[in-house]
């Protein structure tokens, strides 16, 4: 059986700082950089009518006392990576679709937990706040009982039941899965309001109308779906600074090659290039800031990543008082092609590196060390320049 835990506004949550701050206010998620939307919402002002995705405007003059909260990206990641762990702790090969929803096979865990009934009770400790645990045959099933589920009550849908059950299900069901997502307004325009009415049409009519993302709702409305596709687990790479006095664009980029530099020295990468990395920032005007940057090919330059990432300190939607760079995966083991070298200039290069590394074996791994200017103009000494791990 699949078990689904499902953490309703998490990221709000995250962002007011608990959970239990949602039921003493109408919250919700400011809108971030041009957008004029507003994120999660808490349940007292979805009550009064305020929805995820509704414009600032509307939302505020359908709830005047509500409180917009700044995104925390950073703190919903932290946080949501803690909830994995967790999860992982108890034995479980955990899928995690987004921050809030994970699912995770059961069945191997029978023997760890003596039972069923012992594997969601080791879940519930092991998140250690408020979740709804929903379980069944696939992921879909689960994800819809889990909506059922309550904080201490897990809704369980046996095989038997499942088609019957998944009939009864809204059709907003769909909207959590990105393939299926973007046909669900056309879906609710057409009066489908239940799964079961979604598999009472033709399946060549839902294909042709709406190609692929229909022929796979409809297969996820009558109890098939794909395997779990279980997360890797990589080395957790972070290194993080504060920005200092200046936010110009060429103090932000100084700042961002000591982060590169030292985050290719450290030893946990044991060789291994680097294919896609997080970039964060600490706003000014409280909230964080993140974007995701996938390389072309699997880096282990400096030069080469710093060039990459250089073009995304522009999307900084203000200030910044501290930036932060993770490795978001790992590549295989090898360093950028050199071919252009000369042989003299490779063969100085690489006794460059032996001696580098016969430093760090016996002075540790950051004994080999470079001074790099950050901010010349910064009234504190300490901050006009900056060490950094020396990479031949």
């Amino acid at each position: 059986m699949i078990v689904c835990v499902h953490l309703p506004r998490f990221a709000l949550s995250v962002a007011a700082g608990g959970a239990r701050h949602l039921a003493e206010k109408a919250l919700a998620i400011a809108p971030a950089g041009a957008s004029q939307q507003v994120g999660e919402v808490s349940p007292s002002a979805q009550a009064k009518g305020v929805a995820p995705g509704m414009r600032l405007g509307e939302a505020l003059a359908r709830c005047p006392e509500l409180v917009l909260v700044p995104d925390d990206p950073v703190g919903v990641a932290q946080a949501w990576e803690k909830a994995l762990v967790a999860l992982e702790g108890i034995g479980a090969h955990v899928e995690a679709p987004r921050p809030g929803l994970a699912f995770f096979d059961a069945a191997g865990l029978r023997s760890l937990h003596r039972d069923h009934g012992g594997v969601l009770a080791a879940t519930r400790v092991a998140l250690d706040r408020p979740s709804r645990i929903g379980v069944g045959p696939t992921r879909f099933i689960a994800l819809a009982a889990s909506f059922e589920a309550r904080a201490r009550r897990p809704r369980i849908v046996e095989d038997r039941e499942a088609k019957r059950y998944l009939a009864a299900r809204p059709i907003t069901l769909l909207a959590y899965r990105e393939q299926t997502a973007p046909i669900v307004p056309a879906l609710q325009r057409f009066g489908l309001a239940t799964l079961g009415q979604l598999v009472a049409l033709p399946a060549g009519q839902l294909g042709d109308r709406f190609g692929q993302p229909g022929i796979a709702a409809r297969r996820l409305a009558v109890g098939h779906d794909e395997p779990l596709r279980p997360r890797s687990r990589e080395e957790h790479l972070r290194e993080s600074m504060p920005v200092g006095e200046l936010n110009s664009h060429a103090a932000l980029a100084r700042t961002l090659g000591v982060l590169v530099d030292r985050l290719l020295a450290r030893p946990e990468r044991r060789g291994r290039t680097i294919r896609a990395v997080t970039l964060s920032a600490q706003l000014v005007e409280q909230g964080t800031w993140v974007e995701t940057v996938v390389f072309r090919e699997a880096l282990a330059s400096s030069r080469r990543m710093r060039d990459a990432l250089d073009g995304k300190l522009l999307l900084l939607p203000v200030p910044a008082t501290a930036l932060a760079l993770a490795v978001a995966a790992l590549g295989p083991p090898g360093g950028d092609q050199t071919s252009l070298l000369d042989g003299e200039q490779q063969a100085r290069r690489e006794r460059l590196r032996s001696a580098v590394a016969q430093v760090r074996t016996v002075a540790g791994p950051y004994a080999a060390l470079r001074v790099v200017l950050l901010n010349p103009s910064a009234r504190v000494p300490e901050r006009t320049h900056t060490h950094t791990p020396f990479l031949p």
